[in-house]
């Protein structure tokens, strides 16, 4: 990848980058590729101020493109001018530089090995799957899943694949890589991803509702008397029984979430390499902090922006590296970075 790349990746995901600067040389090209072209498609999704009709357009045009067995689809005239409109449409300046730069991004792909590249190619198949189904999903107004299965189908479709995607390429170029067998690491490296979503989901709740997007189940909400409509009106002005009565519902998501978390960690302690161990750690770690900040704020959350101050993210690095990244000194920071008491 060129330095203009990586500053792309930088912007877009700070917690992911440092993973992948960790990760060994062999797997940080797929790695880092296929989560640029997946940070563009989430890009098109997401953006609901626009049309739903245009973003459909333009997400198949790239799943096309990324599809495609030869990088003409990605000098595609439409999709370059479909690609640089909707660019023009960001307020948020890493995503609009994203969307620039996505002609550059999109032959990557045919630089990785044959394997390589259909492993990114299922992986983006099954996040851009589960992107078209959010838009349809959400249309004007106020729209919510109904079940916990649709919920767990979501996030599994747009980051439990990735824990089966990082897990194949591990499989594929690092033989030996793990002290468990393959089978239970693809298991708990989906548990992982889904886990991160639902991390996700909790802290955005506030943004989405206010976008008319409800991940909270209408089946669970409704055994606390509550509905999409009463979150969002919470979300928008604080509301004491409101937030009383999702207080149960939001500590049995938050007990969920660092149970999925806690099979993160067991995932990147299992892993031989150093490198590879750290780069699979660090986002259950922050994850691990970020669980801890929410329980703290509360269902409150819903009126505030909840996440790990860089400070501390400096602190955990440097305590790692003074540690040697050994299994004993990750072992420790998630529990204490999970609030829990020490031995």
């Amino acid at each position: 990848m060129s330095a203009a790349q990586r500053r792309l990746l930088r912007h877009v995901s700070r917690s992911f980058d440092l993973s992948i600067r960790l990760l060994p040389k062999a797997l940080q090209a797929p790695v880092a590729i296929g989560y640029l072209l997946a940070r563009a498609t989430d890009t098109v999704a997401d953006t609901t101020a626009l049309p739903l009709d245009q973003r459909q357009v333009l997400l198949d045009r790239m799943t096309q493109a990324i599809a495609a067995r030869s990088t003409s689809a990605s000098e595609d005239p439409e999709l370059q001018r479909l690609t640089q409109a909707f660019a023009t449409q960001q307020t948020d300046p890493h995503e609009r530089a994203l969307m620039q730069a996505l002609p550059q991004c999109l032959p990557l792909l045919h630089t990785l090995h044959p394997a390589d590249l259909s492993s990114v190619r299922q992986v983006l198949g099954h996040i851009t799957r589960g992107q078209h189904l959010d838009m349809a999903r959400f249309g004007p107004g106020l729209h919510a899943l109904q079940t916990e299965a649709e919920l767990a189908d979501y996030t599994w479709l747009v980051a439990g694949c990735v824990g089966e995607f990082w897990t194949e390429l591990c499989g594929r170029h690092l033989p030996g890589y793990s002290l468990l067998p393959q089978a239970e690491m693809m298991r708990i490296g989906r548990q992982y991803g889904m886990g991160l979503q639902r991390l996700n989901i909790i802290r955005d709740a506030g943004a989405d509702l206010a976008g008319g997007r409800c991940y909270w189940p209408v089946d669970t909400l409704t055994h606390a008397s509550l509905t999409p409509a009463k979150l969002a009106q919470a979300a928008q002005t604080p509301n004491t029984d409101t937030l009383l009565a999702l207080s149960p519902l939001y500590s049995q998501w938050l007990d969920h979430t660092h149970a999925q978390l806690a099979d993160g960690m067991r995932y990147a302690l299992a892993l031989k390499p150093l490198r590879l161990r750290l780069a699979s750690a660090l986002p259950a770690l922050i994850g691990a902090r970020t669980v801890a900040l929410l329980r703290q704020a509360g269902p409150a959350a819903l009126n505030q922006r909840v996440k790990m101050p860089r400070h501390e993210v400096r602190a955990l690095l440097w305590r790692i590296a003074l540690g040697l990244g050994s299994a004993a000194v990750l072992q420790k920071e998630f529990r204490k970075l999970s609030g829990e008491p020490l031995p």
